[in-house]
């Protein structure tokens, strides 16, 4: 009661307190000891126990029926020929078209020429045609549009963009995203791998400003360092080398303009009152 502290009646067993009274209260409770709220009632046992997640409950999967009005209303809104087309077994396919925003240099085959038509059909991988790699950055905002099935995953979308681009880095470097603009804001999400991303484009309509897709670099959770090579490292450390003396540089510069302006102030000022 002095204390004032409120607890579940179940947890009381449990609480320990750095109590200013030492001499009336104990810092473990007993059974027995009363701690109680303002009004000397403790709480009722809470209801669900908060180290438990609370799974969601997941919707039902639509209908043949609803996916076949889903897409009819989708197509009516398409303003080009990129339509989905719902087949007999129920699945769907429909393009989708994905922001590339890399500001990290991908690893590549070196000397490698473009893949041809005659490769794509026949799933030639030039990847496995040479040892030698090396980098380079690909255009910021480049975009590239994938047709895809509703059973595609996010996993399968992002091995396609790098095998289409010939990357050859681990594709747990990268992350598809989804980009939604609210009241003037651009919000980003990351996707997980087992996501489909048809369905969202199927949702939110062939509007992309209402919903657009984007693959950036993987960046929301710890590094998996050990799925860079040794080379990529050392171009890790070359990079973060080279942004450490462009810093100092910035630095030396603006306090270097500041003295300027601070010696022209002060000869300006010399032989003039106060």
């Amino acid at each position: 009661a002095d204390c004032r502290y409120t607890c579940h009646q179940e947890c009381r067993s449990l609480i320990q307190l750095d109590c200013r009274r030492p001499g009336q209260c104990q810092s473990q409770l007993s059974p027995e000891s009363t701690l109680l709220s303002p009004e000397s009632t403790l709480l009722p046992p809470c209801s669900q126990n908060v180290t438990q997640t609370v799974e969601e409950e997941k919707p039902e999967p639509p209908t043949v029926q609803e996916i076949k009005q889903k897409i009819e209303k989708y197509n009516a809104k398409v303003t080009n020929c990129l339509l989905m087309k719902l087949n007999e077994d129920g699945t769907y396919t429909g393009f989708i078209k994905v922001h590339l925003k890399l500001r990290r240099p991908v690893t590549v085959p070196a000397g490698i020429r473009p893949q041809s038509i005659y490769d794509a059909l026949k799933e030639v991988n030039l990847a496995d045609m040479t040892d030698k790699r090396t980098s380079f950055y690909l255009p910021l905002d480049a975009i590239k549009q994938l047709h895809i099935s509703s059973t595609t995953t996010v996993s399968e979308v992002i091995q396609g963009l790098l095998k289409k681009f010939m990357v050859v880095d681990n594709p747990q470097k990268f992350a598809l995203f989804k980009e939604m603009r609210k009241d003037g804001q651009v919000l980003f999400q990351k996707l997980p791998l087992t996501e489909y991303p048809l369905y969202l484009r199927l949702l939110a309509g062939p509007d992309t400003d209402a919903l657009s897709f984007v693959l950036k670099e993987n960046e929301t959770g710890e590094v998996e360092w050990d799925a860079f090579s040794i080379p990529e490292l050392q171009n890790f450390l070359m990079i973060l080398d080279k942004e450490e003396k462009d810093k100092i540089q910035q630095v030396h510069r603006k306090y270097e303009r500041f003295k300027q302006r601070l010696q022209q102030t002060l000869k300006e000022a010399r032989g003039k009152p106060g």
